[in-house]
């Protein structure tokens, strides 16, 4: 469980975060929703330590990591996977070696005990075999896999999804998502998506924060969201079916 206790987060005297509290469980995706410029990622940022807040705090199953001190940052970024928007591959490595990047960094481990760990994850999500693959010898929707094999690799915690179906096409996504939260049930992890995708939304958003203008407007369920009652959530709601719907017919 991670919980935010109002962060607050301001740039150049600019508020981008107003107050930000919630609770991100174990065993369920959480979503952070919101149009662009909301403070989604910014939100993402500073629950990771990527970003200080000015204010409030972050629990790490109750531990504080925003006042930690050094040791226990460190052991709660061991911690940590990171599915970035784009996979963030190594270009220059091969499958099985950006898979078992944050073992090289973050372990001791035995080179055959890599190895074993890093089958294991690729198979997982489905990527047996491909391990000598270079990034740009596979598709998008398999570099998303590899992404996801390397953020589990280090037998993580907590897994942060940005845009996680960003440039992929809806089959592709949805395969994504179905991913996301078996991995999540399985190893009961604390996942949070960052998201602006609906169908991701009405999939896999079993807790769901709606951020606006960099305040939270709603907390709630996948299964609650059409009636929430907030007119700029119903706007984002409207706006992104009705993009969903034209992607599906093109």
């Amino acid at each position: 469980m991670i919980e935010v206790e109002n962060i607050g987060k301001t740039f150049d005297d600019k508020e981008i975060l107003l107050g930000i509290s919630g609770t991100f469980h174990a065993g369920m995706p959480n979503l952070i929703i919101g149009s662009s410029g909301t403070g989604k990622s910014v939100l993402l940022k500073c629950i990771v330590g990527l970003l200080e807040p000015n204010e409030g705090l972050v629990k790490y199953d109750g531990r504080d990591f925003t006042h930690a001190d050094r040791d226990l940052k460190t052991e709660i970024r061991r911690e940590i996977g990171m599915l970035f928007q784009g996979s963030a591959l190594f270009d220059s490595k091969n499958v099985e070696q950006n898979v078992m990047f944050p073992l090289d960094v973050l372990t001791k481990m035995p080179k055959d005990e890599k190895l074993d760990r890093v089958n294991f994850c690729l198979q997982r999500v489905g990527l047996e075999n491909t391990n000598h693959l270079m990034p740009s010898e596979i598709s998008g929707g398999m570099q998303k896999r590899v992404g996801i094999a390397r953020a589990i690799v280090n037998s993580s915690k907590y897994l942060f999804c940005d845009e996680p179906n960003s440039g992929l096409d809806p089959q592709t996504a949805i395969l994504i998502d179905d991913l996301i939260l078996e991995i999540t049930q399985e190893y009961n992890m604390t996942t949070v998506v960052v998201t602006h995708d609906m169908n991701s939304v009405m999939g896999i958003g079993e807790n769901i924060i709606f951020l606006s203008k960099g305040r939270k407007l709603w907390e709630g369920t996948n299964n609650e969201i059409t009636h929430s009652g907030v007119k700029e959530l119903d706007d984002f709601v409207f706006a992104n079916k009705v993009m969903s719907r034209l992607k599906n017919a093109l």
